[in-house]
């Protein structure tokens, strides 16, 4: 066997079915146990644009906010959904926003004991994430070294190499009638190399800087170009919302999936990537949570909880949406691949179709580098010291220009079994402190205490 069929294999073992059950039973009992904080969206999404000058803290809410979905939103939330749509049908789609809804909670309740157990550094940073948790929390250092550990390898796979490997591939692609691919990965690697650099350099405010001004027109860019497709296809909009929830629970797919196992494969492999498309209990986003500016753990709780909505609520929802309605509009399209079948899904629309793929490919891809760039550095000094920054900086920017210019099937497969066992100790910090969640809620959001500074602040 190959190195890729063996990690493919581990892959595959890790986050079979248990681990989904893990994950999604996380959601639901935190999600039952926090009385629906799903209900307070609309006061979160309020919040996230607020500024909380008056507290301490690296970036501002929506800072954190924005750093935290240009790591969540990339490929992963358009080749993902494909993938998910030609293993398991259409109803994976309804699984996949679904994982979204409930994973809201678990997204809040991360982010809240990132805020509880962050600690001030010598020249005055703000650090946190599940580490701090699992160590101040639960006393657990050893937990804490190994979800650092598994969070800084994970970085150069899902956050950094695959991704700019999409980017150039897909440059290469539109080039390659008039330029060698080789050499056009090469220019490729070198751009990216250099923007990563002078984005990364200046540190957490830097990346923040950055993704702010560029998650927001990206994300809008992208969703509108796909309402535009969904107008385009409106006669079969309404058939394609029904196919998605009618084989969500079907015996038996109609398009793609497994005959006869139907609602178990669009079960699997729906939850599966909005699991991997919102990063909701693996850990990731909290971590730059902790570095926000907010006056106690529960309003930047519920701003973080908003990145889960956004991601696959909206995003991902809107591209199944154009992917089921394409392959009704044209049952020619090959279902077999994801990556193919959203190259061909998009493709149906002339002239714009595939311009706002690769644009939504390019961008989420560039913004993942920016926001892992960030969670990396965090497990990195965590585990070795603020000295190690330098050197982990280095070794991202050389590792975003060789991601551009090598074929990486087994580095792919390596980063979801690094995410899962991220995972894993994150979930234990999520369960064991549930009752230090529920208690910061109840005093903070249940006694409307929410403008209130926590002593932490004080």
């Amino acid at each position: 066997m190959t190195l890729s069929q063996i990690t493919e294999s581990i892959g595959n073992y890790v986050w079979g079915w248990p681990m989904i059950v893990l994950l999604l039973g996380t959601h639901i009992f935190l999600t039952i146990r926090l009385r629906v904080p799903q209900r307070k969206l609309f006061t979160a999404i309020r919040i996230s644009v607020k500024k909380d000058k008056e507290s301490s803290g690296d970036v501002s809410q929506f800072g954190a906010l924005a750093t935290s979905l240009a790591a969540t939103i990339g490929t992963g939330n358009i080749i993902g959904v494909a993938t998910a749509v030609s293993l398991g049908g259409p109803g994976a789609v309804l699984w996949c926003w679904l994982t979204g809804i409930f994973g809201i909670a678990t997204k809040y309740s991360e982010a809240l004991l990132a805020i509880k157990y962050r600690v001030t550094t010598s020249d005055g940073k703000m650090l946190g994430g599940p580490m701090y948790a699992l160590e101040r929390g639960l006393h657990s250092k050893f937990l804490a070294i190994l979800f650092s550990l598994f969070t800084a390898i994970a970085a150069f796979g899902i956050g950094n190499t695959v991704q700019a490997n999409a980017i150039s591939e897909n440059i290469s692609l539109l080039t390659s009638s008039w330029i060698p691919a080789h050499y056009m990965r090469l220019a490729v690697g070198l751009l990216v190399a250099a923007l990563v650099a002078f984005t990364i350099l200046g540190g957490v405010k830097s990346i923040s800087r950055i993704c702010t001004m560029f998650v927001p027109f990206m994300s809008i860019f992208y969703v509108l170009g796909c309402i535009y497709i969904l107008l385009v296809h409106c006669e079969y909009l309404g058939e394609a919302i029904r196919l998605i929830c009618h084989e969500a629970f079907s015996t038996k797919a109609s398009i793609g999936g497994a005959t006869g196992t139907a609602i178990m494969m669009s079960a699997r492999y729906g939850i599966a990537r909005g699991l991997f498309s919102n990063e909701s209990g693996m850990g990731s986003a909290p971590i730059v949570a902790a570095a926000a500016q907010t006056r106690n753990p529960v309003r930047q709780a519920l701003v973080s909880s908003t990145g889960t909505f956004w991601d696959t609520v909206v995003i991902c929802a809107i591209t199944g949406l154009v992917i089921v309605s394409s392959i009704i509009a044209h049952p020619e399209i090959n279902i077999s691949d994801g990556a193919l079948l959203t190259k061909e899904a998009f493709a149906t629309i002339p002239l714009v179709g595939t311009p706002i793929l690769t644009f939504g490919i390019l961008t989420f891809a560039f913004s993942t580098i920016l926001g892992w760039s960030y969670y990396g550095e965090r497990a990195i000094e965590y585990l070795a010291g603020k000295r190690a920054i330098r050197y982990y900086r280095i070794a991202w920017i050389v590792f975003s220009f060789v991601g551009s210019i090598m074929a990486l099937d087994a580095v792919w497969n390596i980063a979801d079994i690094m995410n899962a066992f991220m995972t894993i100790p994150n979930l234990i910090s999520l369960l064991l402190l549930s009752g230090v969640i529920v208690r910061e809620t109840q005093h903070y959001l249940w006694d409307g205490n929410l403008d209130e500074h926590s002593l932490q602040e004080e």
